[in-house]
């Protein structure tokens, strides 16, 4: 879909439908609004004098004008969306409501319609960042992933699909502006839909050796791209053992991922990695998962696919930082040969750990994934992963958990989530969970036990960070979703691969 900014009167867009607003207790409808407004005879005042229209948020009215229903009124129709209350109303209501906007004008068939920036008039927001919001909550809103039905009646819903949602301004000095925000837009939302569909694939189709693949295909089609890729014999040589435990029960070849985006040439310690769980499916190997809810672990790689889809975007907007995407693929399956409960491994760090619970994998790969960030230069890492149901118990499904060694950096990763409507809520590494993790027998164990258990997978992730600046995101409530509300359309939500992706932005431009 295309985002053209244009110049002109709201009231004389020859497009299938013209997008206004309102927020909620408006009476008497101003700017855009009621130039359509008076154009219209005064319609809109008296749908909102009968109650038929309020304002609220996610509300959104369709008027009819076909057929040059009003003279020297264009579009063909009318779409009234509220706002909801101005004093609630930020950048992430901008995206909810184009989000829903969009499938409204996808559902009617719209091809072509116009738009103002909701929030830029008499909201007194930026509107170079609502135009950004704009584009990109259309765009994530209107997400679909249908790629394996075959022409069935569920396939063909009637919708057909908007090719142009020009945004209107009457200053053209804004114009620049509004442009370049339509383009940051694009970039990000390219990630986030990138992250879905990799999360959203079937876990036969997306194998560690197809998420490779992804990612060599991210490379060369992005540009400013390096990637590489290890399999098993110089995973070996590494003395990935912590790793390497997991795989072994699954007949899918591991694989060492990396992505690297040199923004910094001249200062290599002006670095940031982003280190995904990689897990492409979990059955929790001999700690057998149960059966309900296992058909959603083929999004235990979601923390990986947005670590890759991040990288897309930061090569699009060039900041001046390295970022550095790494991401350890394998399935976690109770094959023949699988990790045993009690097994011994050591890490690439040289620590032992003690494996009590095979379902407790994802942090065996991150241990080996951040000594080798460590060992390759890191100065920031933040890791993402789907690591822990004790999250979803503690923050639901409405934010990502953070545990960090680092205010400074934890901050700067929850302003990011902030910017782009991905929360995150910080939690603490306590010393009483922290010694849930100790092992009679080895250096560590994987598992500390139900209680604190978003902490204690934190707590064993923060043994390898070491003194390195990090932050662990438990993204197990937020990668998926059932049903679709606002941006977030039901399936993968591609949650955190936007905030990583500001996140680069922020601490390029803050340096």
């Amino acid at each position: 879909m295309e985002f053209p900014v244009v110049t002109g009167d709201v009231t004389d867009q020859a497009v299938d439908a013209v997008v206004v607003n309102l927020f909620s207790g408006v009476k008497d409808p101003g700017g855009a609004t009621g130039a359509v407004d008076r154009a219209l005879g005064g319609l809109i005042s008296k749908l909102i004098e009968a109650g038929e229209i309020k304002g609220k948020s996610g509300e959104i009215t369709v008027l009819h004008t076909l057929d040059n229903s009003y003279t020297g009124f264009r579009p063909d129709r009318v779409i009234v969306a509220g706002l909801g209350k101005r004093e609630e109303f930020d950048l992430d209501e901008v995206r909810a409501v184009s989000a829903g906007v969009a499938r409204r004008l996808r559902a009617l068939g719209v091809r072509n319609a116009a738009t103002v920036t909701h929030g830029a008039g008499i909201g007194g927001m930026d509107p170079a960042a609502c135009a950004e919001a704009l584009a990109e909550g259309s765009v994530l809103g209107l997400y679909k992933f249908d790629k394996y039905k075959t022409g069935s009646e569920e396939q063909d819903d009637g919708d057909s699909e908007i090719e142009s949602l020009a945004i209107i301004e009457i200053d053209r000095e804004r114009i620049h502006a509004l442009q370049s925000g339509v383009a940051t837009a694009g970039a990000l939302a390219a990630a986030a839909t990138l992250a879905r569909d990799l999360v959203n694939e079937p876990p036969n189709q997306m194998s560690p050796t197809r998420l490779a693949e992804v990612a060599r295909s991210v490379a060369d089609e992005t540009g400013g791209l390096e990637c590489e890729v290890l399999d098993r014999p110089e995973i070996e040589r590494l003395g990935m053992g912590a790793f390497l435990g997991v795989a072994q029960g699954s007949h899918e070849p591991p694989k060492l991922i990396r992505l690297d985006y040199v923004g910094d040439p001249d200062d290599p310690d002006n670095n940031l990695w982003f280190v995904g769980k990689g897990i492409t499916f979990d059955s929790g190997g001999l700690s057998l998962k149960p059966s309900s809810g296992m058909e959603q672990m083929k999004s235990d790689m979601a923390g990986g696919a947005a670590a890759i889809a991040a990288l897309q975007a930061v090569a699009r907007l060039k900041p001046k930082i390295n970022v550095t995407a790494l991401c350890l693929g394998t399935e976690n399956m109770p094959g023949g040969g699988a990790q045993r409960v009690s097994d011994i491994v050591t890490s690439m760090s040289g620590k032992t750990i003690e494996v009590l619970n095979t379902d407790a994998e994802g942090r065996l790969t991150l241990a080996d994934a951040l000594e080798y960030a460590k060992q390759h230069g890191a100065r920031r890492i933040v890791d993402i992963a789907t690591l822990t149901g004790g999250i979803v118990v503690a923050l639901g499904r409405g934010n990502s958990g953070a545990f960090s060694n680092d205010d400074t950096l934890v901050e700067a990763v929850i302003a990011a989530g902030k910017a782009r409507g991905e929360p995150v809520w910080r939690l603490p590494l306590d010393k009483v969970s922290k010694k849930q993790n100790r092992s009679k027998i080895a250096d560590i164990k994987n598992t500390g036990g139900r209680p604190a258990q978003a902490a204690t997978g934190a707590h064993f992730i923060a043994e390898f960070a070491g003194d390195t600046p990090w932050v662990h995101l438990d993204i197990a409530g937020t990668a998926m979703i059932d049903s679709t509300t606002g941006w977030k359309v039901g399936g993968a939500t591609g949650v955190p691969a936007r905030t990583l992706v500001q996140l680069a932005l922020d601490l390029a431009r803050d340096r």
